[in-house]
């Protein structure tokens, strides 16, 4: 209004007196505490994912490798086989260990210089070529194993891939999890923002690493993200630890007592 006023539009402000000074809404990119979901939910999410007819199993693992090691959707995608070390099965240590390099969000067909919908991009916040590499829990690693196996995948081949061999589409994904959360939740939890987003599991792997006693500076490392951006994202998810805290402050003293005076 102020400006249709300088420009001679408007000759006077028609809003009533008072409306125009009224703040903007504050936003936050904290994660809703809300959104995360537990175990128990995880695992009957993934289960049934897996037990779905039509690439259940493939979907299964690229579900799981988003629980267990935290990703972002983009960035498993882009994941080719060689991109995962797997431990010899007769190795005491089982963990694996993926390597991220690479990013391919859906951009759309009009926006990229392929005409594809996918665009291949350096890691989010990240320098050009920048990698990083998260350890895989042992129940990853037999997912994995078995998954490379029954898709008789080779070096070069994507991870995860669709019906036809081509990057997994995120349409496929959505739906999965949309019909996964629907099977598998109650109603009330349905409509609640527990797991609505694929993203939303990122976050709970996230967040189960800090409520663990992860080091932050480690989260950050194996997120992708920095120090700061993760603490004032995860910050109100971070739980559990009072107890523990409040056991550091009472060992530290009160005030020492003071001689009364005459």
């Amino acid at each position: 209004m102020k400006y249709a006023i300088r420009r001679r539009i408007l000759r006077t402000n028609p809003l009533p007196k008072g409306k125009e000074t009224k703040a903007a809404t504050k936003t936050t990119n904290a994660v809703d505490k809300r959104s995360l979901v537990n175990a128990d939910q995880a695992a009957a999410l993934l289960d049934w994912v897996r037990r779905r007819l039509r690439g259940g199993k493939r979907l299964h693992a690229f579900f799981a490798t988003l629980y267990y090691c935290g990703p972002r959707p983009e960035e498993a995608v882009a994941m080719r086989v060689e991109d995962v070390t797997l431990p010899d099965l007769d190795s005491r240590d089982q963990w694996c260990e993926l390597l991220i390099h690479t990013a391919t969000p859906e951009v759309g067909k009009q926006w990229t210089d392929t005409g594809k919908i996918h665009e291949e991009r350096d890691l989010k916040g990240r320098a050009e070529g920048e990698t990083r590499t998260v350890p895989g829990h042992p129940a990853l690693t037999r997912i994995l194993r078995r998954h490379i196996e029954n898709e008789e995948l080779r070096p070069g081949d994507l991870l995860f891939q669709g019906e036809k061999g081509s990057i997994l589409a995120g349409s496929v994904i959505r739906r999965a999890w949309r019909s996964a959360r629907q099977a598998v939740l109650s109603a009330h939890v349905f409509e609640s923002p527990t797991g609505k987003r694929v993203h939303d599991i990122r976050h709970t792997r996230l967040t189960k690493w800090l409520n663990d006693g992860i080091p932050p500076a480690q989260v950050a490392d194996w997120a992708g993200n920095s120090v700061p951006v993760l603490l004032a994202t995860y910050a109100r998810c971070v739980e559990g630890q009072l107890p523990d805290l409040k056991r550091r402050l009472e060992a530290a003293g009160d005030l020492p007592e003071r001689p009364d005076v005459g």
